[in-house]
């Protein structure tokens, strides 16, 4: 691909408004489409449907909430796409919403599964890691403008990386936020236990519950939590979806904050 090749980019949410900037700084023609037009502000060609959006694009990435919101875009948009256009699905839908969206697209054009590990602000900085699946090798320069390429297999090995490893980090982060009640309940110091944790084994996913500037809202968390365990028997994962959902003034908050409510 060169710098001619079109580029839409479906969906500015908070990840998805600084992966789009990024494909604008690099000099791609591109065209952006938002629900909410207001989140498409200091774009500078904004299309009024997602159909509109796709109708010239050779690469179209979407970056989108949830398995619904991706199969109603891709609904919108599909009849649109022209031949040997490649779809990038980078939200977290997990590997069966994907191959529901796939069925939806026209032959002829190449679907590729890259949803991203890491937050708003490693998302501004290009320091994503992308679980890629399927051909991407004619995309691989737009996919190494967000971060680290991950080539994981065939479509939907990607999707599936995902699930496994933020379902890991989710319920890990909430482990963190018990692990602190029961130092509470011991009377520990809260500074003498983050210390402990960061020189354990427990270091890296300490880090990231404690972690600030990131942000990975909690309604999300839950709704990555709750794709892997319909896909398997989680009795793990079932119950931190239970614990997450309980929140309601979590909703919007980062995953990490979610420490300060298993505390109270």
């Amino acid at each position: 691909m060169d710098k001619n090749t079109k580029i839409a980019f479906l969906g500015l949410g908070s990840m998805g408004a600084p992966m789009a900037r990024r494909v604008a700084d690099a000099g791609y023609p591109l065209t952006v489409w938002n629900r909410s037009a207001g989140r498409a502000e200091g774009f500078e060609k904004v299309a009024a449907s997602p159909g509109e959006a796709v109708r010239d694009a050779d690469i179209v990435v979407t970056m989108l909430a949830d398995p619904a919101a991706v199969r109603d875009v891709v609904s919108a948009l599909a009849a649109e796409l022209k031949p040997g256009a490649t779809l990038i699905e980078a939200s977290t839908i997990g590997p069966a919403a994907l191959a529901e969206v796939t069925a939806l697209i026209p032959d002829g054009v190449n679907v590729v599964d890259a949803p991203v590990m890491g937050s708003v602000d490693r998302a501004a900085n290009g320091e994503l890691s992308l679980m890629v699946g399927g051909d991407a090798d004619e995309v691989m320069p737009l996919l190494e403008i967000f971060g680290t390429v991950n080539r994981t297999g065939a479509a939907g090995t990607g999707a599936a990386m995902k699930l496994v490893l933020i379902n890991g980090i989710v319920n890990g982060v909430a482990l963190i936020g018990e692990a602190m009640a029961l130092a509470d309940s011991f009377g520990l110091p809260e500074e003498q236990v983050k210390r402990a944790m960061a020189t354990s084994p427990l270091a890296g996913i300490a880090g990231r519950a404690f972690a600030e500037g990131s942000f990975f809202p909690v309604r999300l968390a839950a709704k990555d939590v709750a794709l892997a365990a319909a896909a398997a028997k989680l009795p793990i994962a079932s119950t931190i979806h239970d614990r997450l959902t309980a929140y309601p003034d979590a909703t919007n908050e980062d995953v990490g904050q979610i420490v300060k409510y298993f505390r109270s």
